[in-house]
């Protein structure tokens, strides 16, 4: 049996999430990834420079976040243990405890459904613009409700699934390196200008470090709620992510809704494949069953966490 660090992490995470005192106090340790990201970008990213070099500054922007985020979740590790002896794993679950987001994907997505369901569309328009990329303004109920929807199954890999595994698989220092990742991917990892060249390292090294993730989170889903097993193994490609698709398809079929669709990001609409395109159109109680379907995978996240804690 190895330490339960994991455990650990999860179980303080979802008692008290990231407080905002906390917050307000420290900030968070993605921002230190986020400031990193933003001098890069500003002082390599440029106009002027070819295709090549934006790639070339592309990867060293990334080898040094993915570098610092090592060196740190390393140091942290080593001096949690040389200083604690054999209860060090209480400070590593500590220190790995931020890269977690069960109880703060939980508190950003409910407040939508409760704003749907009183009927102020403007108050869900708001709750939803601070967890998804695409334009809200215009968003009707549907779309509103689908946003919210999508947005919590895609999470549910990058806030819990992903960096849990990457937790077990190679401790402190692996959940740290997949948030440093996955924050590159979210700042700079677009296909769009003038990211495309800049953020291309980052974008295919988050598909790497969410392959399996994904895979688990979309299966994880279906054993929580077992209707979304024939949407996940249709629809998980329809989605213009090589990850993505597996937990919005595993969702849309579990609630019989149709997710995805045309979408529109920064004033141009994508027209992008539904899935689950015979499922009715999402509303408040299909946010609310999400939630529901979306605690009972963490509480099977858990138990995984915790066999292969015992397993090991």
């Amino acid at each position: 049996m190895i330490n339960p660090i994991a455990p650990v992490a999860l179980l303080i995470d979802a008692a008290i999430g990231w407080p905002q005192w906390l917050y307000r106090l420290i900030g968070h340790p993605v921002g230190g990834f986020a400031r990193v990201i933003g001098w890069c970008e500003t002082n390599w990213n440029r106009l002027e420079h070819s295709a090549i070099r934006k790639r070339f500054f592309g990867v060293v922007t990334l080898l040094i976040l993915v570098s610092l985020a090592l060196i740190a979740g390393l140091a942290l590790e080593t001096l949690s243990y040389a200083l604690l002896k054999q209860w060090g794993w209480i400070a590593v679950g500590i220190f790995a405890w931020p890269a977690l987001a069960q109880r703060s994907l939980y508190v950003h997505v409910r407040p939508v459904a409760e704003a749907l369901a009183k009927g102020d569309v403007e108050a869900a328009r708001s709750a939803v613009s601070r967890i998804v990329g695409r334009d809200t303004a215009e968003l009707d109920e549907a779309g509103i409700a689908r946003a919210a929807i999508e947005s919590l199954a895609e999470s549910f890999c990058d806030g819990i699934a992903a960096p849990l595994f990457w937790l077990l698989v190679a401790g402190l220092p692996g959940i740290w390196a997949y948030k440093a990742i996955n924050t590159a991917d979210s700042l700079v990892g677009h296909v769009e200008e003038p990211w495309r060249d800049f953020g291309w390292a980052s974008a295919r090294t988050d598909d790497f470090a969410n392959y399996l993730p994904a895979r688990i989170s979309g299966l994880t889903l279906c054993f929580a709620a077992p209707g979304g097993w024939a949407v996940l193994w249709r629809d998980h490609a329809r989605h213009a992510s090589p990850n993505a698709g597996w937990p919005e398809a595993a969702m849309a079929g579990a609630l019989r809704v149709a997710l995805a669709g045309p979408v529109s990001y920064d004033g141009e609409m994508n027209d992008k494949a539904w899935i689950g395109r015979e499922g009715g159109k999402a509303g408040a109680q299909d946010i609310r069953n999400a939630l529901s379907i979306y605690l009972r995978a963490c509480a099977l996240l858990w138990i995984f966490a915790g066999l292969v804690v015992w397993a090991l």
